[in-house]
């Protein structure tokens, strides 16, 4: 429906907007002429009744994702406060880090801030922007490429498990020449080593995501793989089975 008119309260704490009674009146009387005169005139004109309702139906559509986009803008105003928001709570939770994942997806130009979170001095900083950085990458790629040289350094540096596991997520998403690729590979394979299971399950991810578009490294991952099968932990095993599973089909 045509909104008639859009209302958005920026004073009021806790309210993403609203959207002003002639737009529910109006969608009240568009459900009323669906239901009867528009199908009336769709039976007459044929195909210029079905172009306006889904015209009419488009646009509504169109306003619930604004109201959306204004909702969660409300909610995580400004790039200045944004790593604020990851703050608070314990590493059992990841906060708001889906909620800021998504903003960034709609505004990229807020990722450059969330990256400096990998080197917050806060854990749960770090924590919950690599992890909002995974999820945002995972279909914007293209943002993590100015930044290879800096993951590729954080990956050799950071001991901390949360940020090592999305770090191996992450890494074969950049675009790597033959010398970077070396590296990366020889990071997951340090990364095997980690006390944390999780960290080793992903970093066995990252060694096959590599080993898909790189067959140099095939035959040694899938030794690898095949290794973790046999001795890895519940986790290594379900993980490697299923890699193991893909790289046969290629």
């Amino acid at each position: 429906v045509v909104a008639q008119s859009e209302v958005f309260d920026g004073a009021a704490a806790g309210r993403a907007g609203a959207v002003a009674r002639d737009d529910f009146a109006e969608a009240s009387k568009f459900e009323k002429l669906f239901g009867g005169a528009a199908h009336g005139f769709k039976m007459r004109e044929g195909g210029r009744g079905v172009k306006l309702a889904r015209a009419k139906i488009e646009t509504r559509g169109n306003t619930a994702a604004r109201l959306k986009d204004a909702a969660i803008s409300s909610r995580f105003p400004m790039a200045k406060n944004l790593l604020e928001q990851l703050k608070g709570g314990d590493r059992r939770s990841i906060g708001h880090s889906d909620q800021i994942a998504e903003l960034v997806s709609k505004k990229p130009r807020l990722f450059a801030e969330l990256f400096k979170g990998l080197w917050s001095e806060d854990p749960l900083v770090r924590m919950r922007a690599a992890d909002a950085v995974e999820k945002v990458t995972r279909t914007k790629r293209e943002l993590l490429q100015r930044y290879k040289k800096e993951l590729l350094g954080l990956m050799t540096e950071v001991e901390q498990q949360e940020v090592r596991w999305h770090l191996a997520a992450m890494v074969s998403r950049l675009e790597l020449n033959a010398r970077e690729r070396q590296r990366a590979v020889a990071l997951l394979q340090e990364y095997l080593e980690d006390r944390s299971s999780i960290v080793r399950t992903f970093a066995l991810q990252g060694l096959a995501d590599l080993a898909e578009s790189d067959e140099s490294i095939r035959p040694m991952v899938m030794e690898i793989l095949r290794e973790a099968v046999r001795s890895g932990t519940a986790a290594m095993k379900a993980r490697s089975r299923k890699l193991l599973a893909r790289m046969e089909r290629i």
